[in-house]
């Protein structure tokens, strides 16, 4: 009780509220992500204590998640890469005028998925780190293979389209220095092709700036409003909704939080996986990017979950369960803190408190990121023209703020104009950005795995939870038509 009450001192308070407002900033401007803004407060907490630094860091990665889905659900630009499947239901809801209905279920999902993350890290953190250490390259190689597999259920429409899209990202992917041999690829003598392409450009490309290549083609609808909210919310209506979908919320949070506590995993695979499986299991799959609720909570129940997860591995064993835990663990030295097995005896005091920081970070992101939708659906009901010219703006300034690159501009214009040409030709653009982030997973673990094992691709097959993700993968893309003929089989036979 002694470590909760201490974070409620204004020395911790006031820098940690301030934190959260800066996140709720960040997270909705798209292609300044939760890492860039935990990386803009570390400087800030050098000479500040460690509870009042991590509860900076905390409070603010929790916001800059959740908001992003504020520009992914209005305008179909998603503000962070973790928010990247709210696209696909939130921006179809907006069109409807539920907007906020989705913003407001988004809020108290990612509320109650980072509770159950955080609960879960609490009470069994080390049976999980202890899970996550026995994955090697190659269940990490099925594990992204299994994400990339969500491609073939987020997409509508035909799933051929959705393995054009795929292997589009796929090939994009392969930019770059090879990372075993060292030799560049595809770069063409262009020392930034070197680097690879950039999956934040080229999202904020793919759904931003195609999005005003359409609208640009449409004038007579540039002076209407950006958003328009035909539905009213009340607190009676979105608790009816969580009530109704409440094992959805449990199972997407458990699912975000066990990837999430995978090593190198994160937050938008958490997220991918989470909305490919709900819509694997539910009724309405069929509704599934057409924006009904069930598209809204998974993800977003997920993404916030995972930021739980990834302290397991980096509180219990020192590993960095993501890029913010990365920075975080370097805090956490500077700070004269080994994170380790022996942290929990030596440190149980800041242990505690940093568990209490995270609970409470909770109820402050209810209540502050209400305040951040309000105001931005105040900023998108401006006339589209304006509002357009905005996007623009912070899609070139976002883009050139990550490496300070105009290179990653162009990146931007051209993926604009590829995502352009795919929505005419009715090519799903999720799967392309899925292949471009995993892409790198599967190839690095693949050859890696190979070489361990002297070519034998036996290990990827033998190994207990390879075998798993395997079985997994073959039942999403075989398992309905198998299911369809037995039935008809079955027919048949009582005919």
């Amino acid at each position: 009780m002694e470590a909760v009450l201490s974070i409620f001192h204004l020395s911790i308070l006031v820098p940690w509220i301030l934190a959260m407002v800066l996140g709720i900033f960040v997270g909705g401007i798209p292609g300044l992500t939760a890492t860039m803004a935990v990386a803009l407060i570390v400087p800030l907490t050098f000479h500040m204590s460690p509870i009042a630094g991590l509860a900076m860091i905390l409070g603010v990665s929790f916001c800059a998640i959740f908001a992003g889905d504020i520009p992914a659900t209005f305008l179909r630009i998603p503000g962070t890469p973790a928010s990247g499947a709210a696209i696909l239901d939130g921006y179809e809801m907006t069109r409807k005028g539920k907007g906020s209905l989705a913003l407001a279920l988004d809020l108290t999902c990612s509320v109650i998925g980072g509770l159950i993350g955080i609960l879960i890290l609490i009470f069994i953190a080390p049976l999980l780190a202890k899970f996550a250490l026995k994955f090697t390259n190659f269940e990490y190689f099925w594990l992204a293979v299994f994400g990339l597999s969500m491609s073939a259920v987020i997409s509508r429409g035909t799933r051929i389209k959705g393995v054009i899209s795929m292997t589009l990202g796929l090939i994009f992917a392969t930019i770059g220095i090879d990372i075993t041999t060292g030799y560049p690829r595809f770069s063409f003598g262009s020392t930034e092709l070197m680097a690879g392409i950039g999956f934040i450009p080229a999202m904020i490309g793919l759904f931003g700036l195609s999005e005003v290549f359409k609208y640009v083609l449409l004038p007579e609808s540039f002076k209407n409003p950006t958003i328009k909210e035909r539905v009213q919310i009340s607190f009676k209506s979105v608790g009816t909704l969580l009530y109704r979908f409440k094992l959805l919320i449990l199972r997407s949070a458990i699912i975000g939080n066990v990837i999430g506590a995978l090593p190198g995993a994160g937050a938008d695979i958490a997220a991918w996986v989470s909305y490919g499986m709900a819509k694997k299991v539910s009724r309405r799959s069929e509704e599934f990017g057409t924006g009904i609720e069930e598209g809204i909570i998974a993800p977003t129940s997920a993404n916030n979950s995972a930021l739980g997860g990834t302290w397991i591995p980096a509180l219990v064993f020192g590993i960095p369960g993501d890029t913010i835990t990365a920075i975080v663990l370097g805090a956490m030295m500077m700070y004269g803190l080994k994170p380790g097995p022996l942290i929990f005896q030596q440190n149980a005091y800041l242990v505690n408190q940093i568990f209490s920081v995270a609970i409470v970070s909770q109820i402050f992101l209810l209540i502050i990121g209400w305040f951040g939708i309000r105001m931005y659906t105040y900023v998108f009901k401006f006339p589209r023209n304006v509002v357009l010219v905005g996007i623009i703006i912070f899609s070139v300034v976002g883009s050139y703020a990550l490496r300070s690159s105009l290179f990653d501009v162009g990146i931007v214009l051209l993926f604009g104009v590829i995502g352009y040409f795919m929505e005419i030709c009715g090519i799903p653009l999720p799967p392309l950005i899925l292949g471009l982030i995993l892409g790198p997973m599967i190839e690095d673990n693949l050859r890696v795995g190979l070489v361990k094992s002297d070519g034998s691709f036996l290990p990827f097959l033998t190994r207990p939870i390879s075998l798993a993700f395997f079985i997994l993968i073959v039942i999403i893309f075989f398992g309905d038509p198998i299911i369809k003929c037995s039935r008809a089989l079955f027919r048949r036979r009582a005919t």
